[in-house]
């Protein structure tokens, strides 16, 4: 319960930081500088599918470009830092290694981000098209795609990251005290 109440936070925070972010980086000419990396086949029409797929130009007609790519993943860096130490100070109560959880935490935040970005390929250019073009919603429709798929997003990351969590923020047992010893004895010879 703890999990899930820390990770819908972290949404609710990426839903306020995300549109704040594009509206920044889209006044800069990098809306307008194109982020089509990592070719892995090819789209239905026969055009390049790209990983990360920001083609220069504002939305729809465009990918909203480096801008839009800046945007998403300076929101999603901010959310995962404060979700690292939220889940694993609060949530799984952790006494182990911060370093080595912090190495396991970013393999997983880096896989998790290209998988997501290869099922993005699937699901937000119709979603951006629906909004946007088809419902007339114009920058509404827009701002209400980006919401559809961080949501998308934040789902597929809170099934994913609950079972990883569950083996990187591990607790391991305290060391039991000596029985019949008197503890405040020996802590404050300790101290002298």
């Amino acid at each position: 319960m703890v999990f899930f109440v820390l990770s819908n936070g972290v949404t609710v925070l990426q839903l306020a930081l995300m549109p704040a972010f594009k509206a920044v980086f889209g006044m800069t000419s990098l809306v307008d500088t194109s982020f089509q990396v990592l070719a892995v086949g090819s789209n239905p029409d026969g055009s390049p599918f790209y990983l990360f797929d920001y083609a220069a130009g504002g939305l729809p007609e465009g990918g909203g470009g480096l801008a839009y790519f800046l945007a998403v993943q300076v929101t999603l860096l901010i959310a995962q830092v404060i979700n690292f130490f939220a889940q694993r100070n609060v949530t799984f109560k952790s006494n182990t290694n911060i370093w080595r959880a912090a190495f396991w935490y970013t393999v997983a935040y880096v896989v998790i981000t290209f998988a997501a970005a290869a099922l993005q390929g699937w699901y937000k250019a119709p979603v951006y098209e629906l909004l946007i073009d088809t419902w007339g919603m114009g920058k509404t429709g827009e701002t209400v795609a980006d919401m559809v798929t961080m949501m998308i997003n934040a789902v597929l990351s809170f099934w994913v990251f609950f079972p990883i969590f569950k083996v990187i923020f591990k607790r391991e047992p305290e060391p039991a005290e000596p029985a019949g010893v008197d503890v405040s004895s020996v802590r404050a010879g300790q101290e002298v």
